[in-house]
């Protein structure tokens, strides 16, 4: 082998070498598969699946700006105020062997007032347990003249859903007397047939010793719905401490598609709370009218005037607001 030959062994090598190398370096490693967020039917609209995992999340909420008047108002002076409300809510939902296994978180947040929690519990084959509004405040009227009550509670309940009739038991944390927490009860009873929805709702505070009772009939009647409320405490506990009794009662118009108006009234029988505790002696009775129109999807305006007289008082009181809110 001459020295032409080796040279020229030694660049071909060299070039393979050198081709391989290159070919290496270029080589792009291959991408990771992406999983683009997918959308979830099985629990209703607006949910969609956490990448990764087979639960189902869905946001929601409203923007509420709202002016209030209320005549017997001493801040400063002023018997107006304006504020505006982000509202934030969670519902996150998978099925397993029980059923769905619901969580919710709702959160608040008030120009004039600290971020807090609304609510947050978890829901699974009937059982609600967490932080949740009770049944009072479930089922008042549609308006917003009615006073109705109702708490935001830690609570343990079931509820039967047999579709048209409903039974559950609730036993819920109170407010004691200020230096413990004390234990209620509460059950609930409930039917619909056609248009007629009628329950009854009784519980008892073991603080104060003391019943509440709360009915509700709703029908629908013409071009609207009537709505029937009663109330009664023994005296004054931790779900009613308002009045003796109550009537209520309320028809809403659904005038069109987008505009309804609802004329309502109330009576309240031993208004109020006496010095020793004990419901007080005077009656009162409120009357109002609450208005709400759906200017589009997802933003609506509502609107209430409100007239409350108790008797011994000096002066009735007028109050109401006007709303504008971007649900989502």
């Amino acid at each position: 082998m001459n020295i032409k030959s080796l040279l020229l062994g030694s660049a071909a090598a060299l070039a393979v070498v050198s081709g391989a190398q290159a070919a290496d370096a270029i080589v792009a490693a291959e991408p990771e598969p992406m999983e683009y967020v997918r959308v979830c039917d099985a629990f209703g609209t607006g949910y969609f699946y956490i990448p990764g995992t087979e639960t189902c999340l869905k946001v929601g909420g409203y923007v509420r700006t709202q002016l209030e008047y209320d005549e017997n108002w001493t801040r400063g002076g002023a018997d107006w105020d304006a504020y505006t409300r982000g509202y934030l809510t969670f519902a996150a939902k998978s099925d397993t062997e029980f059923g769905a296994l619901s969580g919710y978180i709702n959160l608040q947040a008030d120009s004039d007032s600290d971020t807090f929690l609304d609510g947050a519990w978890i829901n699974i084959a009937g059982f609600d347990v967490g932080y949740f509004y009770n049944w009072w405040d479930d089922f008042g009227l549609s308006g917003e003249t009615d006073v109705a009550g109702g708490n935001l509670t830690n609570s343990v309940r079931y509820t039967y859903d047999g579709g048209s009739f409903q039974v559950g038991a609730s036993v819920e944390e109170i407010a004691g007397d200020g230096t413990n927490d004390d234990v209620g009860v509460s059950g609930l009873i409930r039917g619909t047939v056609g248009g007629v929805d009628a329950l009854l709702i009784a519980s008892y505070d073991f603080d104060a010793e003391e019943t509440a009772l709360k009915a509700r009939l709703t029908a629908e009647l013409g071009p609207g719905t009537f709505g029937l409320m009663g109330i009664y405490a023994t005296d004054p506990n931790f779900y009613w401490d308002v009045s003796e009794w109550s009537v209520a009662a309320e028809y809403k118009i659904q005038a069109t598609e987008k505009f309804f108006i609802t004329p309502a009234a109330q009576y309240f029988g031993d208004y109020g709370i006496a010095a020793d505790g004990s419901f007080a002696g005077d009656d009162a009775w409120k009357v109002g009218v609450t208005a709400g129109y759906q200017i589009t999807e997802g933003l609506r305006t509502l609107a209430t005037v409100n007239y409350l007289d108790v008797d011994g008082a000096d002066d009735a009181t007028w109050t109401g607001f006007l709303r504008l809110q971007r649900d989502f």
